[in-house]
């Protein structure tokens, strides 16, 4: 399936239960059937890249008020590893429709909801699907920055964004993180994802840079982000930190800019600039867990997103990233607290296939050993 700007292989779990304990395991299916451990991957479906080198396993759920559970994989290109810490909003915006075209789910006469779990973080998220006359559609006409590809419109919600946890895990709106010389404001939120957002200022950058030119800062982002990482109690100081989490990038006040296929976007078309990395390199948008931090952050006096951000009407919020500029609808409490985000997204089912991976062999003798 692609969902929004990622392409995500979906497994039914009633097909990967029963192969686990003879292949030595998920990680061992899933490295196999992505060819990992090749940059290009090309002893598999993988694409070479973070947004398409994703999996799912998929199942229908018995909690009360949840259609279905999903297990998210972010399957490493380089490395026969897979992580398990996070999880995906355009993976979830196909799971949502293959719920319905695989009968997971009934589809109702007019729209369907989806109520979906997933079991990576416990995150509750909620897609919305047109089933005119209980069609199922298989092809739309939706489209989403950072594609030319369209798909059916999936409305997909993320409910209770921090998930019961503290928003600030340090409890302040504003962490000041010392790098190369240099001290670097960084808002430091879990919701969507762990995530951390450097003021771009401080690291002489504007926020709408290119994707190249913001390859060139990865080293000082991926400096700051061990940082971040050990200040959000994520990791140890001595510990290694996982590639899926946190997520990090950097905002800067809205200025024009032009996008990676070349549209002009101008200041007064967006609200806050934003430029992200996704598996230490910089992701072509902006992942959808990503966006919902953004939007949280923006929720909350103080913050360095809220003091970047331009926001032209109540309940929204417009994010420039260097594929074009991504909508969310937020919904507060009465306190001003964050609730829910929702953002307009598009999916489409590209293949139906059996995946013949190899023999677990290494993994069997390593487990012997």
């Amino acid at each position: 399936m692609r969902g929004g700007t990622s392409k995500c292989w979906l497994f039914n779990a009633v097909d990967v239960d029963p192969l686990i304990e003879v292949a030595g395991g998920l990680d061992a299916i899933l490295s196999s059937a992505f060819g990992s451990g090749d940059p290009r991957q090309l002893d598999g479906v993988g694409g070479g890249s973070s947004t398409t080198s994703k999996a799912a396993i998929v199942r229908r759920s018995s909690e009360p008020g949840v259609d279905i559970e999903y297990l998210f994989a972010q399957v490493s290109i380089g490395a026969e590893t897979v992580e398990w810490g996070s999880n995906c909003g355009n993976c979830a915006t196909a799971i949502g429709l293959y719920a319905v075209q695989t009968g997971l789910v009934p589809a109702g006469g007019v729209s369907t909801t989806v109520r979906m779990r997933n079991t990576n973080t416990g995150a509750l998220l909620v897609a919305e699907i047109a089933t005119t006359g209980g069609v199922v559609p298989a092809e739309g006409s939706a489209g989403v920055p950072g594609t030319t590809a369209l798909g059916v419109p999936v409305a997909l919600t993320f409910v209770d964004v921090a998930g019961g946890t503290a928003l600030l895990p340090t409890g302040n709106p504003i962490d000041e993180l010392e790098h190369d010389g240099r001290t670097v404001r960084a808002t430091l939120v879990s919701a969507g994802a762990p995530s951390a957002f450097f003021d771009a200022d401080d690291l002489g950058l504007t926020g709408s840079e290119t994707i190249s030119e913001l390859a060139q800062h990865v080293p000082d982002l991926i400096g700051l982000r061990r940082q971040a990482a050990i200040r959000m109690g994520l990791c140890g100081e001595n510990d290694p930190v996982s590639n899926a989490i946190p997520k990090v990038g950097i905002v800067g006040s809205p200025v024009d800019y032009r996008t990676t296929d070349g549209t002009m976007i101008a200041a007064a078309d967006y609200d806050v600039s934003v430029r992200m990395l996704s598996m230490m390199a910089p992701h072509p948008a902006i992942g959808l867990t990503s966006a919902v931090a953004v939007a949280a952050a923006a929720s909350v006096a103080g913050s360095g997103v809220t003091a970047r951000a331009h926001v032209g009407w109540p309940g929204s919020l417009r994010v420039g990233t260097a594929a074009g500029v991504i909508h969310l609808d937020m919904v507060c409490d009465d306190a001003g607290s964050i609730t829910s985000v929702t953002l307009h997204r598009a999916a489409r089912r590209i293949a139906q296939a059996d995946l013949f991976v190899t023999t677990p062999a290494r993994a069997l003798a390593g487990a012997a050993t």
